[in-house]
């Protein structure tokens, strides 16, 4: 039976009530979760993980992706509406969402972050019905030393992503790397720098540092500021794309979803990389890179389609390997294997039902989610026509409940307090703060992977440069390099790349 056939099988397992309803509360709890600063996919699965015990598995896996996705999908609005990213890969969002919305086009943000990740993901979808049965082989010849040095390809590509000078990026990537150390060796079990703090011991919390540094920042760069115009009620017109802004994200959704499609298989990799990825070729093939930080419709459809396709193609590892590439996807792993399914290479001949039931249904589910959220776009947008007054303290009030949430934790909101005061003043200093929290996210790997590689080559540096995928990933590196100085350097003379 070709693809198409098995395709339609599983749509007919996918539309079945139960199975259809077990996608809507998933993509229902995945928005919510996705909305809801500091939580994102992982909690929100691990909260509902135990519910899908007395579920079948095609049932259980069903709704647990639509989790997955769904909060992939939300952690574009407070994002776009507040500055603060609903989950990790919605920090790029955050640079030009929510310049949209302070100049009006909040609706219009919210609608093509909506269009561009329906768009992506069902193009992933597709890529993983065509490509899963095929790249085990691939997927393989990825070791430590080719992932370590693609990961060093993520921050090069966030050196030309970020908005300030070279130098300052650097400085935030390098504190981005040292933060990155703090808690507990990762091989050794090791304390370092936690001063003989228990609360230090797990690392620092993400989800603190990522509101403090944007939500609680933003509060902080708002007071003392002199609002001469009263928001207006917004109208139809207004709260969709016009033709302009729709011809603008047209290309960058599609390249989007190319970008967050190949980011999504390789292991490890995961959607924060893949959006920045998407942002920094968008800001090198404008025509005008310098409105990039300014409210550039391509900075919102690019990551936010980037963000959605890199879901559908992160369960390639996992269902054709039973690599779990991302934390979010173990879950997923333990679903299945309390289940008595195993992941890996026989899973598409042994379970056909659960794998296309599974892919047919990320397509319904993706259809679910542009129903459920463009209608709210409107009550979204309505939202700013509160007085910041009444508004700053919501926004502080959600930052708490999102940071408290995920470990329970008065230290977290401590750290939260913190880095809101050293976003502040980064930002007074015109620093650009993403770029510190991409290396703080990659930090772990990069170290992992790297003593990883040497302890397999006994100490060898030759192991970087051994291998189709290790060469292959050194030539990807030197050419990022070479493109972030030579873009920065045409930008400097004020070329347009």
């Amino acid at each position: 039976m070709t693809s198409a056939g098995f395709l339609l099988d599983g749509l007919w397992i996918a539309l079945q009530p139960r199975n259809l309803l077990f996608c809507f509360i998933g993509c229902f709890w995945g928005s919510i979760v996705g909305v809801l600063p500091g939580l994102g996919p992982l909690a929100g699965m691990a909260l509902l993980l135990p519910l899908t015990f007395s579920l079948d598995p095609t049932g259980a896996i069903i709704m647990l992706c639509g989790i997955f996705y769904g909060a992939m999908y939300g952690g574009s609005t407070t994002s776009i509406l507040m500055r603060i990213p609903g989950e990790a890969a919605s920090v790029v969002t955050c640079i030009d969402g929510y310049e949209m919305a302070r100049k009006g086009r909040a609706g219009a943000a919210l609608s093509i972050a909506a269009i561009g990740s329906f768009v992506g993901g069902v193009l992933s979808v597709i890529g993983l019905m065509l490509v899963a049965p095929r790249l085990a082989d691939a997927m393989l010849a990825i070791g430590p030393a080719a992932e370590f040095t693609i990961l060093l390809v993520a921050l090069g590509i966030s050196a030309f992503a970020a908005t300030g000078p070279l130098l300052k990026t650097a400085t935030m990537i390098a504190l981005g790397l040292l933060l990155a150390m703090i808690g507990l060796d990762p091989l050794t079990a090791t304390p370092r720098f936690t001063f003989g703090s228990l609360q230090l011991a797990d690392g620092l919390s993400f989800a603190a540092m990522a509101i403090g540094l944007f939500g609680v920042s933003e509060i902080l760069m708002s007071f003392g500021q002199t609002i001469t115009e009263r928001p207006k009620a917004p109208a139809l017109r207004e709260m969709l794309p016009n033709r302009r802004e729709l011809k603008e994200a047209a290309m960058p959704t599609l390249r989007g979803s190319f970008i967050g499609f190949v980011f999504g298989i390789v292991p490890g990799v995961g959607h924060i990389v893949s959006t920045f990825a998407s942002y920094a070729v968008e800001k090198s093939l404008s025509k005008r890179p310098e409105e990039f930080g300014q409210g550039a419709v391509a900075g919102v459809a690019g990551p936010e389609t980037a963000n959605n396709a890199t879901t559908g193609a992160a369960m390639i590892p996992l269902l054709v390997l039973g690599i779990p590439a991302i934390p979010v996807t173990a879950v997923l792993l333990s679903a299945l294997t309390i289940h008595g399914v195993q992941p890996g290479p026989l899973m598409i001949a042994q379970h056909p039902e659960i794998f296309w039931g599974l892919i047919a249904s990320m397509l319904i589910g993706n259809l679910m989610l542009v129903v459920l959220n463009l209608p709210l776009v409107g009550l979204f947008v309505s939202m700013l026509r509160l007085p910041y007054g009444y508004l700053a303290p919501t926004i502080l009030l959600i930052c708490l409940i999102g940071v408290y949430s995920v470990k329970a934790s008065s230290f977290d909101l401590g750290v939260m307090a913190a880095f809101g005061l050293l976003g502040y003043f980064l930002r007074l200093m015109k620093f650009d703060i993403a770029p510190l929290l991409l290396a703080f996210v990659l930090g772990d790997r990069l170290e992992i992977n790297f003593r990883r590689a040497l302890t397999i080559s006994e100490g060898d540096y030759a192991i970087f440069l051994k291998g189709p995928a290790a060469q292959f990933a050194v030539v990807l590196a030197i050419s990022v390099t070479i493109g972030v100085l030579f873009l920065r350097w045409r930008q400097s003379r004020g070329a347009t790349p």
